[in-house]
């Protein structure tokens, strides 16, 4: 009797076995390239119970290297090797069972694209929030697959804005002198609500559809190269939304670090600290950055391949120029280094952009590549964010004058910059979409405002200007997110007022737009700013005088930081530079000047081009 029970339970399980559903979901990467220089490739391939099928590669394309079967039934990864010779073209995958085909795809190899790509101090970059930028297709405002519908009367909901108002626009973004265009993330968020930002991705291969299709984006990049301006694209590795395919089926258990009560301690200085705690370190890395987004784990070898392979495959797909990574320090610096030293074996030219929003010049320094002070760590990173110097800044021109505030903070933070590999490649800016508006920030003060605007556009680094700086838009971060994320006005068709033309904007609106939009497109003809050393004087006297200077031409700036007098600046203590030139050209007003003693107004800028 207990004999017959066991063949009786064998026969159920086999039974049971056999009658397995089985369904191909996913492959990811859905496509990929010959003439890459690193021949690999892993495939994430989903469905229901697909590890339960036979892989099937007939191509000479293509090497199937190894079957990857995980805990989780659901996933297989599969290491494929493209064969030196093999052209664009198509080859299939067969799943089988038995003799039973239970999944078929046909993947596709393009053939790689060969140009240069990077952005540099010879640029200036605008960055926009899609969703408060400009609504160019009203009927994506909301879409039956996503959670979240618009609603523009909520600060913290969609809006509408898409890929396609910022194509309609990009006259106008070129016209103002910026020669790049960073946008906040434009993958899937398809979370139920506050998901306009784009930083809770829920496919990391899909744009957004109420910002537009893959296709969108790819045009907006074939639109801006056509313009001769550049992309970059934001990324985030540290995270995704709560509501991603992948979550409640996870490949393997340790997909993400511990749990969403486990919150990140949000301190990178332990990252660089070498007296940091292993707990504090472990908080910072692994802790959850919000509890609707589970942190990944990149030390595990399939997530860290799968996110690596995603940004070379946009870079490739929608011809990318440039990578912001949002969360830089957040992640294992291992897995980031690792990243980053791999695009850049890839694509020696592009630019990657880590956001290391560090209060202090060392921990900011120390993520840059081939930093001085990272001891064996090398991030690989070509720039990171500057937030030291927006702190300097934020202050500069609202202080008086000390031994360290005022302008003086401006010449400290710059005094530091023996601790980069090259500060030049830092991103530099005034504000941005996690922080006070600018022109909040001065108190609404034009005077201050335009200085701030001078010093970024010719101090050392790489200048990003925030969608709407240029027409005075304020806000306060602690009021909530949505207030300096607010929409372009003109950018809906029912707007009053349409700032992207002369006639929607104000007097003082105007006013600040021409300050910008002179500066910013004479930059791009003057090497001195855009490639040349900087040499700056000590802060004296509520002043501060620097130098942008080649072998041949010269750009001297002077801030007078004073409230209430005009300064007389006798130009005796600059020979070392100004012994080789007679006079110059104030920019903005195209006065002659003679460098003997300059005359500058209490709370102004002059940026002379030297002769």
């Amino acid at each position: 009797m207990k004999k017959q029970f066991i063949i009786l339970a064998i026969v159920i399980i086999s039974s049971s076995l056999f009658a397995q559903n089985i369904e191909l979901k996913r492959v990811e990467p859905a496509n990929w390239w010959v003439g890459m220089e690193n021949p690999n490739l892993q495939l994430l391939i989903s469905g229901e119970n697909i590890s339960l099928t036979d892989v099937i590669i007939k191509s000479d394309k293509v090497e199937l290297v190894k079957i990857n079967k995980v805990e989780n039934p659901n996933y297989l990864f599969l290491d494929l090797k493209i064969n030196k010779n093999a052209t664009a073209g198509e080859f299939e995958i067969l799943f089988k069972k038995g003799r039973k085909t239970k999944g078929k795809y046909s993947y596709t190899l393009n053939q790689k694209t060969k140009r240069q790509r990077g952005f540099s101090s010879a640029d200036v970059i605008y960055l926009l929030m899609p969703d408060r930028f400009a609504n160019g297709n009203p009927e994506n405002d909301s879409h039956k697959d996503m959670l979240e519908k618009a609603n523009r009367e909520n600060h913290d909901g969609r809006h509408g804005g898409d890929i396609q108002g910022v194509i309609d626009n990009l006259d106008y973004i070129k016209e103002l002198g910026m020669t790049a265009v960073w946008l906040n993330p434009t993958i899937e968020n398809n979370n139920k609500d506050y998901s306009y930002h784009g930083y809770g991705i829920t496919d990391f291969y899909k744009t957004d559809a109420r910002f537009g299709t893959n296709e969108d984006y790819k045009k907006l990049a074939d639109e801006l190269h056509e313009k001769e301006m550049k992309l970059i694209m934001d990324m985030i590795f540290n995270h995704c939304g709560i509501n991603h395919w992948w979550v409640g089926d996870y490949p393997t258990k340790d997909w993400t670090n511990s749990n969403p009560d486990f919150r990140s301690n949000f301190r990178g200085s332990t990252i660089a600290d070498p007296h940091a705690s292993k707990s504090d370190e472990k908080q910072m890395v692994e802790g959850w950055f919000v509890t609707t987004m589970p942190d990944l784990n990149q030390n595990n070898k399939y997530l860290a391949t799968y996110l690596i392979q995603n940004s070379i495959w946009w870079i490739e797909y929608a011809d990318l120029d440039g990578i912001r990574m949002d969360t830089q320090p957040y992640p294992y610096k291992e897995f980031m280094a690792e990243w980053a030293k791999t695009v850049r074996e890839e694509y020696p030219t592009i630019t990657l952009l880590g956001e290391t929003w560090l209060q202090k010049v060392p921990f900011t320094a120390y993520f840059q590549g081939d930093s001085p002070i990272s001891g064996d760590y090398n991030s690989y990173l070509h720039s990171t964010t500057d937030f030291p110097l927006y702190y300097a800044i934020k202050d500069a021109f609202n202080e008086g004058e000390g031994w360290t505030s005022g302008l003086k903070k401006l010449y400290y933070i710059l005094a530091q910059d023996f601790l980069y590999d090259d500060a030049s490649r830092n991103v530099i800016f005034m504000d941005n979409h996690d922080l006070d508006r600018y022109y909040t920030s001065v108190g609404e003060d034009i005077n201050k405002f335009k200085m701030g605007i001078a010093f970024l556009l010719t101090t050392r680094g790489i200048p990003m200007f925030y969608y709407g700086d240029e027409i005075l838009t304020t806000g306060h971060e602690h009021k909530g997110h949505g207030h300096i994320r607010t929409d372009f006005p003109g950018g809906w068709a029912s707007d009053k007022t349409n700032a992207f033309t002369k006639n929607g904007r104000t007097e003082e609106q105007n006013d600040i737009f021409d300050y910008i939009t002179k500066l910013a497109n004479w930059r791009q003809t003057n090497k001195a700013v855009t490639n040349g050393k900087l040499t700056h004087y000590i802060p004296e006297n509520n002043t501060y005088i620097y130098f942008r200077h080649t072998e041949n031409e010269a750009v001297m700036v002077i801030l007078n930081n004073h409230n209430t007098e005009n300064k007389t600046i006798d130009c005796e203590r600059f020979n070392e530079i100004l012994k080789d030139y007679k006079s110059g050209t104030e920019i903005i007003t195209g006065n002659k000047i003679e460098l003997n003693k300059i005359k500058i107004p209490k709370k102004s800028a002059m940026i002379i081009e030297l002769k």
